[in-house]
């Protein structure tokens, strides 16, 4: 399973409702329309086209036939706003319906006093909704998912060890009610306290692209998810069948499995390449990769360089195809919500996303019918490990509709 971070194919009916211009947002098609006037020329997509990504958004651009025996469709997210760790953990069977979301200035009082409670020194920041933490941790709304998704705890790693930061991280999330608490160290471009804005909704946070952390090197990050009940979600479902699980990219930093190999790693290549060895070694397998890069794009608002990653993907893809060519192989490719760098904010955007199943041994092209909810691409994927999807929190297997 691929998971293009970011890659989004068409507003959702409700991406307009907390900014209307959402309503527009189009990642995969905004891409598409740049990179042609940025490069004069169309992007090269041939393997994005033969997984059949042009019969589930039609372009001028992508391949509108394959000869690959492919099931293409695309997905609704299946939990609130647009959040990557919301998406991972909804694919892979759990059930977000119930995750609040909740702008820290709701909840100053029990967040500083549990930090207080732990030994820490927590004050307001210039009198604003956020935290300054023993002189050099921020705790605040995270600005670059939906209001009141998640919260990050930031420091410049100059002014503090990572595990200080993630000490600070563990004890905000004991009493969040979101679904995520990121704990984030880099190396920034001057005092965290400059690049502090107002977000919308009422938050007020990091701008974290803007100080450094994502271009400067040296970036650490752990995510704190909310209580979820892992042993029904997909990898320790197969995990407890015996098929061995691996988990590249992001994923491996977000993605819970005891038994896992991780590989974590941001650069594309690189996270091509590892999904590559996993593939490669005997047997059976579960591999769940994250190109990150894609995502960091769309916050960054630079699409040619999203249009230079999906190029890079795309080659990377053909090499997958060839290594699953066996009867019973299954690629998945999808996303886990937009991210368009072209709609004039650098938050995610609320889009379905698509899933392209690469089925050797499999005849013709299935067109699929939308998904309810990124987990019935994990129950899809189950299905075909021969787990039962029943065995999931959340999600049923897609149903086959026409063959085309």
């Amino acid at each position: 399973m691929l998971v293009v971070d970011g890659f989004g194919i068409g507003a959702m009916p409700d991406a307009g409702a907390l900014r209307p211009g959402d309503a527009a947002a189009d990642t995969c098609g905004h891409v598409l329309d740049h990179a042609r006037e940025a490069f004069g020329r169309p992007l090269r997509l041939p393997v994005f086209g033969a997984l059949g990504l042009g019969l589930v958004h039609p372009h001028p651009d992508l391949a509108r036939d394959t000869r690959l025996p492919v099931a293409a469709g695309r997905a609704a997210l299946g939990y609130p706003g647009a959040d990557t760790f919301a998406g991972h953990q909804t694919m892979m069977g759990a059930d977000f319906s119930q995750v609040t979301v909740a702008r820290l200035g709701d909840h100053l009082a029990e967040v500083t006093a549990a930090l207080r409670a732990a030994g820490h020194k927590a004050e307001l920041l210039d009198g604003r909704p956020l935290l300054l933490v023993d002189g050099s941790v921020l705790v605040h709304d995270n600005l670059e998912a939906d209001p009141g998704i998640n919260w990050n705890a930031s420091a410049r790693l100059d002014d503090l060890g990572f595990d200080g930061i993630l000490d600070v991280a563990r004890t905000v999330r004991a009493v969040a009610p979101v679904a995520r608490v990121i704990a984030v160290g880099g190396r920034a471009d001057g005092p965290l306290r400059r690049f502090v804005r107002d977000g919308d909704g009422g938050t007020v946070g990091l701008d974290t692209p803007a100080s450094g952390f994502y271009r400067n090197g040296g970036l650490q990050v752990q995510h704190l998810g909310a209580e979820l009940d892992h042993t029904r979600q997909l990898p320790e479902l197969a995990a407890r069948a015996g098929i061995p699980v691996t988990f590249v990219g992001k994923a491996a930093d977000i993605l819970a499995c005891e038994k896992a190999v991780r590989r974590p790693a941001v650069a594309t290549g690189d996270v091509l390449a590892h999904t590559a060895e996993a593939i490669r070694a005997p047997g059976g397998s579960l591999v769940v990769a994250n190109v990150q890069e894609s995502d960091l794009a769309g916050h960054q608002q630079e699409p040619e360089r999203y249009a230079r990653i999906l190029e890079q993907v795309d080659a990377g893809l053909a090499a997958l195809v060839a290594l699953l060519d066996r009867p019973g192989d299954r690629l998945v490719v999808t996303g886990d919500h937009g991210n368009d760098p072209t709609i004039g904010h650098a938050y995610h955007t609320r889009e379905y996303v698509p899933v392209l199943i690469h089925r050797p041994g499999a005849p013709g092209v299935e067109l699929l019918p939308d998904a309810d909810s990124l987990a019935d691409v994990g129950a899809t994927a189950a299905a075909a490990l021969g787990l039962d999807p029943a065995g999931l929190a959340n999600g049923r297997r897609i149903p086959q509709r026409a063959a085309a």
